[in-house]
């Protein structure tokens, strides 16, 4: 496993290098940068390495803005001595957060999520060939639905897809939720509404949802892996992301 480190502290820099080879030997330090110009230029002129490990603020900016002047491949595990960028993190390819003075033990802990994570990404490497295919075969001109017919009182009116900002099901009945807060049942489950829907706009977050990718205000880092979501409009019902469904739903929400 090839690594970047991106510390501006010196000794700090010199301690994650000593994890790192504590951790196992094998794995190969390429280079240690200290500023956002240097990570940048970096990037630009060598291929991508298999993990980086990236402070926040550095003598030059806050790394953030690396990811708005190249494109960063790979797995990232940000320090810091701040907690306030947790969530900024999560949203760029983050495996982990590390808050300085870093322990052994949480090192550990990032480097076994990055093995879950590389895992996962290899199953879904194996299946997305599989995936496209079946999806070239099989929807191939298909049009998806652009609106819904759905009962309001002794009235049948029509929603359409932008309206729309997630479907529940609750009791065996699934609802549309509009983006101003109206509730209509329809007459899908939500298997079938998976096929019905573009996947670019919607997504599947588990078995009570399928949600609209404008709808997500929040998103939390949750236990093993896993994701928490608050929607716009907001739900009584704890939306939770399971850690195998976690990488797809950052792919479809960076897409």
């Amino acid at each position: 496993m090839k690594i970047v480190i991106v510390e501006d502290e010196a000794l700090a820099a010199q301690k994650l290098e000593q994890m790192i080879n504590r951790y196992d030997e094998s794995l190969e330090i390429l280079t240690k940068l200290s500023s956002v110009e240097s990570a940048v230029r970096w990037f630009k002129e060598n291929e991508s390495p298999d993990l980086l490990f990236l402070d926040i603020h550095l003598s030059d900016g806050i790394s953030f803005d690396i990811f708005t002047q190249v494109k960063i491949k790979c797995p990232v595990v940000f320090t810091t001595a701040y907690d306030e960028y947790a969530l900024k993190a999560f949203q760029l390819q983050s495996i982990d957060y590390l808050l300085k003075p870093i322990r052994f033990n949480k090192f550990e802990e990032a480097m076994g999520k990055l093995k879950e994570y590389t895992t996962t990404m290899k199953q879904l490497e194996d299946t997305d060939k599989l995936d496209k295919l079946i999806n070239l075969l099989g929807r191939k001109g298909q049009e998806y639905k652009s609106r819904f017919l759905v009962k309001a009182g002794s009235k049948i009116k029509t929603i359409k897809i932008e309206e729309i900002a997630y479907f529940i099901s609750e009791d065996k009945v699934v609802f549309i939720i509009t983006n101003d807060k109206k509730k209509y049942s329809v007459n899908h489950s939500l298997d079938t509404l998976e096929e019905m829907l573009d996947p670019k706009i919607f997504f599947r977050v588990n078995r009570q949802f399928i949600i609209h990718i404008d709808s997500p205000q929040n998103i939390y880092p949750y236990f093993k892996g896993r994701l928490k979501l608050d929607l716009n409009p907001p739900s009584d019902t704890e939306i939770v992301i399971s850690s195998n469904k976690a990488p797809l739903f950052k792919e479809w929400l960076d897409q």
